[in-house]
């Protein structure tokens, strides 16, 4: 199976390269080869190759930059994921797009449905839900992922944060009213390739899900966490969303209900201290 992956060094395209060979032919596709501020262009490397699947893990993830860029964001977030689909949609090629549990409001406690109503609080998420509506309503074999808090040993993420800040700090303050599902790349990426594969066999599951790890947490004990299997001694305080600002406003609620992925797709949620646990031995935690 020949897949074109639109991004290359993210941490979900990282892993999603790692999965070539076995029957799949990965092809990730970097700046040069298409640039996401160039819908057509992305359109047209669709159209030129004709892969037997797209997935589509490029993304303006910069939150906090984004709501003083939302050209940008527009760009790669909405117009970019709705041109791949355009062409998917046309050559009946499946197209799978990672978007955010962003979307939503970010309130309550329940975790959030596939067809709740979507009221995101920045431009970040709400460049990725246009997205989101545009590639819905062109149709075609696809299905959008949404995801939550996703770490891995590359690039910048949490994990990696935490344990340069353990090495360096006795103590540290953590926000601890946000709540959500740290979801490992490597999990992802391997959806993605399962969803892939069903869409070609089955059309009619495609649409909108959700995956994200389990159990649910806070940003605090998932420091916790991180320290206790790293070997790390860094005490750590929970403080409030309301003591750390930041310019685009975080969701309070991140929870995800993963139940109509695992039906369509037998994917189960993860269990984040296990994917956890892989991360940190590939990043040589705990030290000898």
């Amino acid at each position: 199976m020949r897949i074109f992956v639109f991004g290359h060094s993210g941490q979900v395209a990282t892993e999603l390269r790692a999965l070539d060979g076995d029957g799949l032919e990965i092809t990730a596709l970097n700046r040069a080869a298409a640039d996401l501020t160039d819908p057509a262009a992305c359109a047209a490397t669709i159209e030129a190759h004709a892969p037997d699947a797209v997935i589509n893990a490029a993304a303006y993830t910069a939150v906090d930059k984004a709501e003083s860029d939302p050209i940008s964001a527009n760009l790669i977030n909405a117009q970019a994921p709705a041109a791949m689909a355009r062409v998917c949609a046309a050559r009946d090629i499946p197209f799978v797009s990672i978007s955010t549990d962003y979307v939503f409001s970010g309130e309550g406690t329940a975790p959030w449905q596939p067809d709740d109503p979507a009221y995101p609080q920045g431009v970040y998420g709400s460049t990725k839900r246009d997205g989101e509506i545009m590639i819905e309503e062109i149709g075609g074999r696809f299905a959008i992922l949404r995801t939550s808090w996703v770490v891995s040993p590359h690039g910048n993420n949490f994990v990696k944060t935490m344990l340069r800040l353990g090495a360096e700090r006795d103590a540290l303050t953590i926000v601890a009213d946000q709540i959500g599902g740290p979801t490992a790349a490597a999990e992802i990426a391997q959806a993605c390739v399962t969803i892939a594969k069903t869409l070609v066999s089955d059309p009619e599951t495609a649409g909108i899900y959700h995956f994200a790890g389990t159990p649910d947490t806070s940003w605090a004990d998932f420091a916790r966490a991180i320290f206790q299997q790293a070997g790390i001694t860094c005490a750590v305080t929970d403080i409030p969303s309301a003591d750390y600002p930041t310019p685009a406003k975080r969701p309070l609620n991140s929870r995800l209900d993963c139940t109509t992925t695992q039906a369509a797709f037998g994917i189960p949620r993860p269990d984040w201290r296990d994917s956890l646990t892989r991360i940190l031995t590939q990043l040589h935690f705990p030290k000898d």
